[in-house]
């Protein structure tokens, strides 16, 4: 379990991650950080006692670490979580910027029908910077914004697409094969299907859209940077996001279970998600049917490598009615 922070590497007891033993420890090591640099705001304030709390207080499993396919750059531990950093923070190698968020999303789809039976199906990896990304970015500046301006710290739930078209391959099959990530890409032909048009022709939309906006994942975050080790670090961080994320599973332990006569409150749909993860999800709809589901993290370190840390939503909203939910079988 390489490249985890101090406090959480002094948790590991047989290659399993423990809760820290108090939340002084988890304090104890972010005064040891740069957000010891700068007073943080109230906002600033609020938002790092409730990440510092999940760490000390959520389940082990819930914050997931990653390793790299590639050979990406060191980042320092412990590392600044992102969404929660009070200074801004130039090595965007280590720290997601602009914002931070990320939301992995899933998809139930059963007309036509996409992936196995009992499983939801992976939509993607999304990036939801802050607004500041879409006019000139505070974090290139090298100063702390006014207060009341938008600020390096803000997730606000908007996000910037199509970052790099440079980037943008058509040929993420071929790349996954030529790094030997057959496993991955055979998982992907099963749990990251489209159900119109090609599982290709879908990759290569996520990867354009979203990937190419997370930082960490830019050509000079490897030192010895070979085309494609990008593309293969994303799809591996969102595949082994996705295998700790059975919607599936977790709706069936509350008796919500595909029907075709059964209905659900949102309620009971979103309870149900919040209950092994202890955060809350981001639930869609169409024409009343439950259709897709948004989890969201912010990442300590790089998407590569980083710590994945459950967040509430920010900035979203769910759009299923409150009563009536269908959840269609896939049939």
């Amino acid at each position: 379990m390489a490249n985890l922070p101090p406090l959480l590497t002094s948790n590991l007891e047989d290659g399993v991650l423990k809760a820290p033993s108090s939340l002084s420890s988890v304090l104890e090591s972010i005064r040891n950080s740069s957000l010891a640099d700068a007073m943080p705001s109230l906002r600033s304030l609020t938002k790092f006692a409730f990440g510092a709390a999940q760490f000390a207080f959520l389940a082990p499993q819930n914050n997931v670490a990653l390793a790299s396919q590639a050979s990406s750059v060191s980042c320092p531990v412990p590392g600044v979580l992102s969404c929660h950093n009070t200074t801004v923070q130039t090595n965007t190698c280590c720290f997601n910027a602009p914002g931070g968020q990320l939301l992995q999303t899933q998809f139930w789809d059963t007309n036509p029908v996409a992936g196995p039976a009992k499983s939801w199906t992976i939509h993607g990896l999304w990036y939801a910077p802050p607004l500041s990304n879409l006019s000139p970015s505070p974090f290139l500046t090298n100063k702390l914004t006014p207060f009341s301006s938008l600020r390096p710290d803000r997730c606000d739930g908007s996000y910037a697409a199509n970052c790099d078209p440079t980037r943008a391959y058509t040929n993420i099959t071929a790349i996954l094969k030529s790094f030997g990530a057959t496993t991955l890409l055979n998982y992907m032909t099963i749990y990251w299907p489209s159900n119109s048009g090609t599982a290709e022709s879908f990759w290569e939309h996520e990867w354009g859209k979203h990937g190419t906006c997370i930082s960490t994942l830019e050509k000079k975050c490897y030192p010895s940077y070979t085309a494609g080790s990008e593309v293969v670090d994303f799809f591996n961080t969102t595949v082994n996001l996705f295998k700790t994320l059975d919607s599936y599973s977790f709706l069936a332990a509350a008796s919500i279970l595909p029907s075709t006569t059964q209905t659900y409150t949102s309620a009971s749909i979103l309870a149900a998600l919040q209950k092994p993860r202890g955060v809350s999800a981001i639930i869609q709809c169409a024409s009343g049917a439950l259709d897709e589901i948004w989890y969201f993290y912010d990442v300590q370190g790089s998407v590569q490598t980083g710590m994945f840390v459950p967040q509430n939503p920010v900035g979203a909203s769910s759009n299923c009615p409150a009563m009536g939910v269908k959840y269609l079988p896939k049939a």
